[in-house]
């Protein structure tokens, strides 16, 4: 069955809440206002997730409100050492207190809790600005800094909107955006981590939709340079009906190669390369993982447990005109999320 690529804004979501206009876009074609919704507040899961690449480090942001749970998850991954360090602010029964914005190219972000502030902005051109202060972070050790974010000009992003399979009004609307230039400082305890363009960059997650009871879902996503060029991807997949238009894609200076079905190939043993392959047989890569961490959270009825590995990706893959680009050590992650409800 062809993706279906849209190329026109259309509405998610009709007046009575029900999911509409499925398929891709390399632009913002999808509105989404999550006062349509007739589904259950709690079913309800809305996502913002940076992760910025350094030579040495990998700095992970994630707010989540995924109804009866949510949280400002952050991690930071040295490279060099192989240590990771991680805190999760909390906060039961969110239900859309985080207040996200339904526009993926506006809006701020605050969390403050106690001490604690996190602020992302979107500013004009595509700009992003994350802030952070956390006074007692890790090991005692505070977390202070700014990283302005830029895209290539011209630069198209993957969105996909898609339907869950026999769930009535469940979808899922994402975004991923995997060219960012990074730049800026972040100071943990003594360790200074800096960004610098052509050095450092950044990957942009967004998510909003209504949940079915239970979903597994895989992502990937790795930035870096190639030959001059500035090269990054984006692949997953969940049990969401991808038939009309996966969320696979390469990007080369900001501009999108569409992908069609990405398999992840998982050892069973821990800490070996995964393999990843394309269905239309355009990507082959290798993530060789250099550092792991597990979470688990439980509320009541309400579970969410996530494997996510740092390391680097090398392969091939073959672009929109048939070129063949190889690349290596492409900074990412890749993870597997079970959650249940």
């Amino acid at each position: 069955m062809p993706q279906t690529e849209i190329t026109e804004p259309v509405p998610a979501l009709d007046e009575t809440g029900r999911p509409l206009n499925f398929g891709w876009s390399k632009s913002r074609c999808f509105s989404y206002d999550h006062t349509l919704i007739r589904s259950p507040r709690r079913r309800i899961s809305e996502g913002d997730r940076y992760v910025l690449l350094s030579p040495t480090h990998e700095v992970l942001f994630e707010i989540l409100d995924d109804g009866y749970l949510g949280y400002l998850f952050i991690s930071v991954v040295s490279l060099k050492d192989k240590k990771t360090s991680a805190q999760t602010l909390v906060t039961p029964f969110s239900l859309g207190c985080f207040d996200l914005p339904g526009d993926s190219e506006s809006g701020s972000i605050k969390f403050r809790q106690k001490t604690a502030f996190v602020n992302f902005a979107a500013m004009e051109g595509g700009v992003r600005i994350i802030k952070i202060d956390i006074p007692s972070f890790s090991h005692s050790f505070s977390l202070r800094g700014e990283v302005v974010l830029s895209p290539p000009e011209q630069a198209e992003s993957i969105y996909t909107h898609m339907p869950w399979r026999g769930k009535g009004q469940a979808f899922s609307l994402l975004r991923r955006s995997p060219w960012f230039y990074a730049e800026g400082v972040i100071q943990f305890g003594p360790v200074q981590i800096v960004f610098t363009r052509g050095n450092g960059w950044g990957i942009f997650d967004w998510s909003r939709g209504v949940r079915p009871g239970s979903d597994i879902s895989f992502w990937a996503a790795g930035c870096g340079q190639v030959g001059g060029c500035q090269a990054g991807f984006s692949v997953g997949y969940n049990s969401a009906n991808s038939g009309m238009g996966t969320e696979n894609a390469f990007f080369l200076d900001g501009r999108l190669h569409k992908l069609d079905k990405v398999s992840f190939h998982i050892p069973s043993e821990r800490i070996m390369p995964w393999r990843f392959t394309s269905n239309d047989n355009r990507l082959e890569m290798i993530f060789e993982p250099q550092q792991e961490r597990d979470e688990s959270r439980q509320m009541f009825f309400y579970s969410h447990r996530r494997r996510q590995l740092f390391g680097s990706f090398s392969g091939k893959v073959f672009l929109d005109n048939g070129e063949r680009l190889d690349f290596q050590y492409l900074t990412g992650l890749a993870e597997r999320r079970k959650r249940v409800l």
